[in-house]
């Protein structure tokens, strides 16, 4: 199966990328393994409890992408100076099945990739 690794840098309300990459990998899962890298300020994306008023709620999008078998992972230091800590991968401000990791992940991801699309400024 092929795999496409997607990596996140903006937060999940300072543009479109987080619904950009949502729609994508939504569209890959049909056929493809999906990883999502979060990095920098879109670890803020899988924040539980996020209730936006004029924007669609990209941490609903998130929990049912990994809920249909994406891989979607958060950089240890981003994360770790933002606020989130976790103990053996689980974060409890998190979504469930998305997980703060190691950055040593991302390029595991990137090896395994047979495509890789960035969504950054």
């Amino acid at each position: 199966m092929k795999t496409l690794t997607i990596i996140l840098t903006d937060g999940p309300y300072i543009s479109e990328y987080a619904e950009i990459a949502c729609r994508i990998a939504r569209a890959a899962l049909k056929k493809h393994q999906v990883n999502i890298f979060l990095y920098l300020d879109a670890v803020h994306i899988p924040k539980e409890g996020q209730a936006p008023a004029f924007f669609a709620n990209v941490g609903d999008l998130f929990r049912g992408l990994a809920r249909d078998g994406a891989r979607i992972e958060a950089c240890p230091r981003c994360a770790n100076a933002r606020g989130y800590h976790e103990a053996e991968g689980v974060c409890e401000d998190y979504l469930p099945g998305i997980k703060i990791t190691s950055l040593y992940n991302l390029a595991q991801m990137l090896q395994e990739a047979d495509r890789v699309v960035a969504l950054s400024r």
